[in-house]
Formats: structure tokens, sequence, C-alpha cells
């Protein structure tokens, strides 16, 4: 099977042009999505450059450092990697782990979205999780040309040819084997048009973060499950290392989609809701009382004044013969008769 073309000087590998493909149209449904959201759609490109940088990184990274069997039966082991630069470089000649990848795309975005402000690192792996589910569907298709990623032997009507030159050791006489990669390819495109739905239709109860979630549950699922069919998984310590981590990774997005969602059944049953503080006002009627929906003005009420009983002290009258003589004293005093002078 014809890998690529030649142009002048260099060879063009159909690998790569795949990969790139895959992230241009990922881009595309990325500035799609920002722009529905009421931004500028022009932001995903200039992202997009830090995310492909920071995905390739991750993905090689991840090859060098859990390498296939195959791999080390060429003699391509992390030892190997570590002491020839030059051939940890050369991304065009395969290799790449897509697990590294999406570590490696997270740095990025995290780094680009700390220094430049007015960017939430959250919203933008909700905006980038479709996109990431489209770029890998297509990608996948990069192993079809380079004859790899294939699964175990089989007769099924749609089973895939492999040369002897790329068949595994110990496999040197079975011609047709699962097309491992063609069925990543169509789960990772149901997986973009789930994420999208769920994106439109729960958007009222979606948090921010929790389209990455799932997807985060989604993929890890799928290449749980196709693992098993995967004849040049990657070990360490005789574990398969790509399982075990989707796996863990699974598990723990369920565990924080569940806790972060877990007051929804008690937030959706309630009927009347409760104001969270009230103010009375003395000077008029209104109540003010603060809730999560809207003011609600209710005349106050109140209580009914109780009155208290009035005890009079007890008016103590003196007797009326005393009171009178008194009077008539102070009378007869006033009227004391006066010398008159007797003028002759």
């Amino acid at each position: 099977m014809i890998d690529g073309f030649q142009l002048g000087p260099l060879y063009i590998r159909f690998y790569g042009i795949i990969l790139m493909l895959g992230a241009v149209v990922g881009g595309w449904l990325a500035a799609r999505e920002v722009k529905r959201r009421g931004s500028d759609p022009e932001m995903v490109w200039d992202l997009l450059v830090y995310l492909i940088i920071g995905g390739v990184i991750g993905a090689r990274l991840w090859h060098i450092f859990t390498p296939p069997p195959s791999s080390i039966a060429q003699g391509f082991t992390t030892q190997y990697y570590l002491t020839h630069p030059l051939d940890a470089l050369a991304i065009w000649k395969g290799g790449l782990g897509i697990p590294g990848t999406i570590i490696g795309g997270l740095i990025a975005l995290y780094i680009y979205t700390r220094n430049n402000k007015g960017f939430s690192f959250f919203e933008w792996t909700d905006i980038a999780a479709p996109s990431l589910a489209l770029g890998q569907a297509i990608g996948r298709w990069g192993n079809f040309f380079n004859q790899e990623l294939y699964g175990a032997p089989t007769n099924l009507p749609w089973k895939l040819y492999i040369d002897p030159a790329h068949r595994l050791t110990g496999f040197e006489n079975i011609s047709y084997y699962h097309p491992l990669f063609a069925y990543e390819s169509i789960l990772n495109l149901a997986n973009m048009l789930f994420l999208m739905w769920i994106s439109r239709q729960y958007k009222d109860k979606l948090k921010t973060g929790d389209v990455f979630n799932v997807y985060l549950i989604f993929y890890p699922v799928v290449r749980f499950f196709l693992d098993f069919l995967r004849l040049d998984a990657s070990r360490v310590f005789s574990i398969n290392i790509n399982q075990t981590l989707m796996a863990v990774v699974a598990i723990c997005a369920v565990i924080v989609l569940i806790w972060r969602h877990r007051s929804w059944e008690a937030e959706d049953t309630s009927v009347q809701i409760t104001p969270m503080r009230s103010t009375v006002n003395t000077t008029s009627s209104i109540v003010r009382e603060t809730s999560d929906e809207k003011f609600v003005h209710k005349p106050a009420t109140r209580k009914p004044a109780v009155r208290k009983p009035v005890t009079r002290k007890p008016v103590t009258r003196k007797p009326v013969a005393t009171t009178r003589k008194k009077t008539v004293a102070r009378k007869q005093i006033a009227k004391k008769p006066t010398a008159k002078k007797i003028t002759k």
C-alpha cells in the first residue's frame, strides 16, 4: 500500500496529512461553537497552534515512555529514544499516543488561558471536547495508510488485509484482521455527535466543564473495550498501561459528574421558592424577599399589639369637714377689721 508521495526532496506521508486534516476540521467545528456562544471565532485559530504543539509533544513523549511490543522488538525502547534524540523527534515515522495528545493539549490550553485573561479553562474544554472527538475520528485513518492499529485476526466481511511487512511477530501467515482504527473512528464520531447533542439539549442543567467530563467518560470506555482486540498494546510491568489508564479516568470522571450534580433531584422537585433573606421596612408595608429566581413583594404582616392593663394609684381624699374649717379660717384672717382714722 502506498503511504505517501514524493514532492521534490521531501516525501509527504498520508499519515501526517490526515492528522493535520483532523486538526483543521476540529478547529472549524470549535470556531462554529464559539460563534454560537457569541464570541469571536478567530480566537480558535490562535489557540489551535498551541494545542497542536502541546498535543504532538505529549503524544510523542507518551510513545517514548510506553513503547508497544512491536517497537521494542525493533530496538526502539525508551532507553534508545533517550540516547538518540533525533529519532525521538521523528514523528513522521509514527509513534504517537492518544493519551499523551490529550494530556499535552490540556497543559497547553491551561497555560494559554492562564496567560490570557478573559479565557476560562473549563469553558474552553467544553468547546474543544466535540472538536477533539472529531479530530480523532479523522486522524485515526492515518493508521490505515501506515497499516497499524489493527486488531485480532478475523474473517468478518469488513476484514482488513495487512501486508506481510507490517504483520506482527507470530502473525506472519495471517492476512486479515479487525480494522481496529475504523472501529475507534466510528465511535469517536458518535462521541462528537453525542457531546454536541447534550450541550444543546441540557444547556440549562450542565455546568461549565461537564461536556468535557462526559468526553472523559465516553472515549475511555470505548478505548478500554477496544483494547481487548489490540495485539500490540503498550505494557508497563506487564500491565496494559493504556487500558488501565482509561479505566481509571472513566471511573474518576463518573464520580466527578455525580458529585457535581448530587443536588439536582432536590432542586427539580422543590415547588416553593425559599427566600434566602428578607428585609422589612417599617416605614412601608413592603417586604423584599431575595431568592434565586426573582424578588417577591408581599405586604408586611404586623403582630397585633398587646395592651397592658393600666394600673391607677388610688386617690386619697381628705375629709370634707376638715377642709371646710381650714377654708373658713383663711377667710376670717383675710377679713380682720382695720383701724379707721377719725378726722375731725
